[in-house]
């Protein structure tokens, strides 16, 4: 048995902005993301590689969440297409009706979500699967027991991948955000910071608050390091915030237990409708299961 762990908002996100052509429904509003969106879940729910059995999609709605009130540059709604957010009630809808246990967030956010998830059930099923290519999801990995899946670029990162691609593991993950910025989520980073150079230091150092304040006590050499150390030693407060945005909440409470998720089918009356709603009868037939 294996967990799926979907990242609707990046979904529907990917949806809007890929090369199809304009979708409005029956009454005219504009439907391409949750098209797009209905369509990726039901190519999940066929796929026989991805053998999908117990699944949740876990959205913003809305976009903002508790971090907004820690830090004003935090990500919001600010420059997403009206059209795009206008659709997130409705790709709720399409996953509901698809029998999808849904996740939608407003104090925490969807990452918080399956983070939480999938550290509450990895030892219970055979692997937990996160379907987002997203750098923060990094820190949830384990060995090969709960593996990231960016199906765009049909790529699997566990720990092991993680580790040679960043250059440290889980565990340091949210501080090599807090060091390198995170655009997607509005974190700036540090100036001078690369991936590279702060994958290194944290490397050998593991945390961001273990990094000594002056160059010349660091045990590793890294390129620049004077100038590094003088950007991070007054930076220290604002460095804990930046780590503190991008650290996952893992202890969201999900009602939802292991037996919940478990896909049964699609609803076939709510499908049905909602097909019909969005001009794409062809859908309709296309779930393999219905309740």
């Amino acid at each position: 048995m294996r967990l799926h762990l979907v990242d609707g908002t990046f979904e529907l996100f990917r949806a809007h902005f890929s090369p199809r052509p304009a979708q409005v429904g029956t009454d005219g509003r504009p439907l391409s993301a949750c098209i797009g969106f209905a369509s990726a879940m039901l190519a999940l729910l066929e796929e026989p590689q991805e053998a999908a059995t117990h699944v949740a999609v876990a959205f913003d709605h809305p976009i903002r969440s508790f971090r907004n009130d820690l830090f004003a540059g935090y990500k919001t709604e600010a420059g997403v297409p009206p059209e795009l957010l206008a659709q997130f009630d409705e790709a709720e809808r399409v996953a509901r009706a698809l029998g999808l246990v849904v996740w939608s967030m407003d104090r925490w956010e969807a990452d918080d979500a399956i983070a939480s998830a999938a550290k509450r059930h990895r030892d219970a099923v055979e692997q937990v699967r996160i379907l987002s290519p997203d750098k923060d999801f990094g820190q949830c990995l384990r060995g090969t027991q709960v593996v990231q899946i960016d199906r765009v670029r049909r790529k699997l990162t566990d720990e092991s991948a993680l580790r040679t691609r960043r250059g440290v593991g889980p565990e340091s993950i949210a501080d090599l955000l807090a060091l390198v910025g995170d655009t997607a989520d509005g974190i700036p980073g540090l100036p001078g910071f690369g991936e590279k150079t702060a994958g290194a230091l944290l490397g050998h150092y593991i945390h961001v608050e273990a990094i000594p304040d002056r160059a010349a006590d660091w045990t590793i050499a890294v390129r620049g390091a004077e100038r590094l150390a003088a950007t991070l030693a007054p930076a220290r407060e604002a460095v804990a915030l930046y780590k503190r945005l991008a650290t996952l909440v893992d202890d969201v409470p999900l009602a939802e237990d292991l037996a919940a998720l478990e896909w049964r089918g699609a609803d076939r009356v709510a499908w049905e409708q909602w097909c019909q709603s969005a001009a794409v009868g062809e859908l309709a037939q296309r779930p393999r299961r219905f309740r």
